[in-house]
């Protein structure tokens, strides 16, 4: 198999030399069409609510093998339809038969889903009211209830720390594991100079982790300007609200889930 890199080295193509594709890893099984659509539903709805821009990925663990999980081709997440999903196993290759280009750091997604069986979908992203604290001391703390899964700590990556000075990415499955123990079992990890990972027990849950672990991030920023002394959640504040939104993530990506249907159809790419 030959490697090559795209100029902007964010996504990593996987070039097929005679029959390579033939001996992936076996799939874990057919997935259905409503699945595969959510995931570029949630693609979309992460682009809208800037979370992702031309970069960031997410993820869905297969329903049928939890040694498998499910992604977008490497590509920009707000175009993301149905037919672009791939299936990986948990070392990030591509099951048999794909040819289509990986993202780079797929290893996110491979290293968290083994060290977390409670973990059923991940997003990353590189959200930018989130990376200002990925640099400085201050620690991201939750501001309201809607984002109260911060309240349970959001640890940060840091690379350096064990791999030296690098390009930042995580480009194989050491940095994913190093990455995978920092996050713990939290739902959210900061990585420095980065973005951030935030993790759930299904594609809904994460997208709406990921989309208020960015609108707390302004909310924080904008708590600070007005300067006193500030009084985010407790953690057992943000346990109690994190429940409710547990069993209440139905509102909202009912909405965002309603837009973007409405956006593809007007695209052309849903009928």
């Amino acid at each position: 198999m030959r490697i090559s890199f795209c100029p902007c080295h964010r996504a990593q193509f996987a070039t097929p030399a005679s029959s390579s594709a033939s001996h992936g890893p076996v799939s874990g099984g057919a997935i259905d069409p409503s699945l595969k659509l959510d995931i570029a539903i949630g693609s979309r709805i992460c682009a809208t609510e800037d979370v992702f821009d031309a970069y960031g990925h997410l993820s869905v663990r297969h329903p049928h093998a939890p040694d498998r999980f499910l992604m977008t081709r490497s590509m920009p997440p707000a175009l993301a339809t149905s037919d672009d999903v791939v299936e990986l196993d948990l070392e990030s290759n591509g099951c048999a038969g794909n040819t289509k280009p990986l993202f780079l750091e797929r290893f996110i997604h491979g290293e968290i889903y083994k060290t977390r069986p409670d973990v059923n979908a991940i997003v990353h992203s590189h959200s930018l009211s989130v990376v200002p604290f990925t640099v400085v001391e201050q620690p991201m703390q939750a501001m309201f209830h809607t984002a109260a899964h911060v309240a349970a700590g959001a640890p940060v990556f840091d690379i350096e720390d064990e791999f030296g000075e690098t390009d930042m990415l995580i480009s194989d499955r050491m940095k994913g594991a190093s990455l995978a123990r920092t996050l713990g079992d939290k739902s959210i990890c900061l990585m420095r100079g980065h973005g951030s990972v935030a993790v759930g027990p299904s594609l809904q849950h994460a997208v709406m982790r990921a989309v208020y672990t960015e609108v707390n991030a302004k909310l924080q920023l904008n708590a600070k300007l007005l300067g006193g002394r500030m009084k985010p959640l407790s953690a057992r504040e943000g346990e109690l609200a994190d429940a409710v939104n547990l069993l209440g993530v139905g509102r909202p990506w009912e909405l965002w889930k309603t837009q973007t249907l409405r956006a593809m159809r007007a695209e052309g790419v849903l009928t």
